[in-house]
C-alpha cells in the first residue's frame, strides 16, 4: 500500500485527521582500517511512520519494510485512545516551487579509489601512521502527506568522508581524524594536508599552560559552544522558561562578533522544507550579537506566538519537535594560522573527550587533541589538560577565524575564547 493509500486507509477507519511520514534510503559505506580496504556494505531501509487523531487524541505508529496497513492503522487507533486530547497542527496544502532532488551519486568505486589515494598521500610523509576511514554515498528519500492537502517529497544524495591516522611512540598513542561531507564527489587532499600538520605537531609533547588562557577551538571544538546557543534559542526551552534568553528579543546576548543565519540553500546542503512540511525560509538568529528569534516547530509556534521558519523535524518514530538546520555562523578575517600567531600563551584545542554543556552553559572536557601556543608559535601537544568555563560568559568576547567548515548541519569557523586550562599533574 502506497503512503497516499495508507492515509485514506486511516481515514476511512475513523481518523478524524492524518500524516503519513515516509522514508526510504540507500547507502554504501567503504571502510578501510590499518591501511587496507576492509569492507563494503550495501545498505537500504525504508520505513513509515502514521500519526493519526481520533476525537482529538493522537497515536503514533511505526513500520519498517513490508507491514500490513489494516495492523498499523489499528494500533495507532488503539494508542489513541489511551491519549488525551490535543490540538492538531497539521500544515496544509505546500505553496511555492522547490528543486525535488539534490545532489549526485557517486559510485563505490570511486569511494574506493579516493579512500585508497587519501591514505597513500598520509602514508608518503608518515609511513609508521595507521589508517582508518569511512567513505560513503547514500540517498534518501522522503515523502511527507497528511490529510490537509500536504504531500510533498524531496530525494538527497550525500558524499561523507572520514580519515583517522594512529601513530604510537612508545607508551604514546595520538590520534587524529578529520572528516567532510559534500552532495557531489569532492577533493579531500586539503584535509590529508591538515591530518599531515597535525600529527607535525604532535612529535613533541610539553606541558599546557596553566590557569584562564586563549584557547583556539577549530570548528570540530567549535561546536561545544553552538550547541549551548543552540539550546538557547530553542522554543522548547522558551515553554520550560529554562533559557536565560527568555526576555531577551532584540537585545544582545553575545559579542558583536556574532552572527548566525539560517540558509535554505548554501554551499552544498539543500532543504526546501521541514518534517512537517513548513517551507524553510532565509533567517538571521543573531545578527551582530543581537538575538533575533527563537525557532520553533509549529506546534510550540502557535503556543508561543512564535513564527515557524521550517524548524520542526522528527525521526520515524517521533513527533516533530525544533530543530536547526544550516546555520552558518559568520565567519571573521584570520585564518588559523594568523590566529595562533595572535597569542602569546595559550592552547589550540582540535579534539576533545566527554559531554558538553547544558543550558546552563557550564563546561569541563578533557583534551584529546591539543597543542601548547608559544610566542604565536604551536610549539608541541599537551596530555592529561581539561579546559572549562561557561558558554555564555565566554561568548561575550571572542575572535573568530575564517576557516569555516561543516559539523553537522552547522558551519562554522575557529574560535578563540578565554577558558580555564589545567592539567592532572
Amino acid at each position: 500500500m502506497s503512503p497516499s493509500q495508507l492515509l485514506e486507509y486511516a481515514r476511512r477507519c475513523g481518523a478524524e485527521a492524518a500524516e503519513v511520514y515516509y522514508s526510504d534510503s540507500h547507502s554504501a559505506p567503504v571502510y578501510f582500517e590499518a591501511n587496507q580496504l576492509k569492507q563494503l556494505e550495501f545498505v537500504d531501509a525504508t520505513g513509515v511512520a502514521l500519526r493519526l487523531w481520533r476525537q482529538g487524541k493522537p497515536g503514533l505508529v511505526v513500520a519498517y519494510g513490508d507491514y500490513d496497513p489494516q495492523e498499523v492503522v489499528e494500533r495507532a487507533l488503539a494508542l489513541s485512545d489511551l491519549n488525551a486530547p490535543e490540538e492538531i497542527y497539521l500544515n496544509s496544502r505546500y505553496q511555492g516551487d522547490y528543486l525535488p532532488t539534490w545532489g549526485e551519486a557517486v559510485s563505490t568505486e570511486s569511494l574506493i579509489e579516493q579512500g585508497k589515494a587519501a591514505i597513500a598521500q598520509v602514508r608518503a610523509l608518515y609511513p609508521e601512521v595507521l589508517c582508518s576511514g569511512q567513505w560513503e554515498c547514500s540517498t534518501t528519500t522522503t515523502r511527507l502527506l497528511n490529510s490537509q492537502g500536504l504531500d510533498v517529497s524531496f530525494t538527497e544524495t550525500s558524499v561523507e568522508a572520514f580519515l583517522s591516522g594512529e601513530l604510537v611512540r612508545g607508551d604514546d598513542f595520538l590520534q587524529v581524524y578529520v572528516a567532510r561531507s559534500g552532495n557531489k564527489f569532492f577533493e579531500f587532499s586539503d584535509l590529508v594536508d591538515r591530518l599531515g600538520q597535525y600529527i607535525q605537531w604532535a612529535e613533541r609533547n610539553v606541558p599546557a599552560p596553566q590557569g584562564n588562557v586563549p584557547v583556539i577551538l577549530t570548528p570540530k571544538v567549535a561546536e561545544l559552544l553552538w550547541s549551548v546557543v543552540s539550546l538557547a534559542m530553542n522554543a522548547k526551552q522558551v515553554e520550560q522558561k529554562s533559557t536565560p534568553w527568555l526576555e531577551k528579543r532584540g537585545s544582545q546576548v553575545v559579542a558583536s562578533a556574532i552572527t548566525w543565519q539560517q540558509l535554505p540553500q548554501f554551499d552544498h546542503f539543500y532543504l526546501p522544507f521541514d518534517d512537517e512540511g513548513t517551507p524553510t525560509q532565509t533567517f538571521t538568529w543573531i545578527e551582530q550579537g543581537v538575538l533575533q528569534d527563537f525557532y520553533t516547530d509549529r506546534k510550540l509556534a502557535a503556543q508561543l506566538n512564535l513564527t515557524p521558519r521550517g524548524n520542526g523535524y522528527r525521526s520515524l518514530a517521533t513527533s516533530p519537535t525544533p530543530s536547526l538546520f544550516n546555520v552558518i555562523v559568520a565567519a571573521g578575517d584570520k585564518s588559523l594560522q594568523e590566529l595562533v600567531r595572535t597569542i602569546d600563551c595559550g592552547l589550540l584545542v582540535d579534539q576533545v573527550l566527554g559531554g558538553g554543556a547544558g543550558i546552563s552553559g557550564d563546561f569541563s572536557v578533557n583534551v584529546d587533541l591539543g597543542y601548547r601556543i608559544e610566542g604565536g608559535e604551536i610549539v608541541g601537544r599537551v596530555k592529561d589538560t581539561m579546559i572549562a568555563g561557561n558558554v555564555y560568559n565566554a561568548l561575550q568576547n571572542v575572535v573568530l577565524g575564517n576557516d569555516r567548515e561543516w559539523q553537522g548541519n552547522l558551519y562554522t569557523p575557529s574560535v578563540v575564547v578565554e577558558l580555564a586550562v589545567s592539567t592532572r599533574s
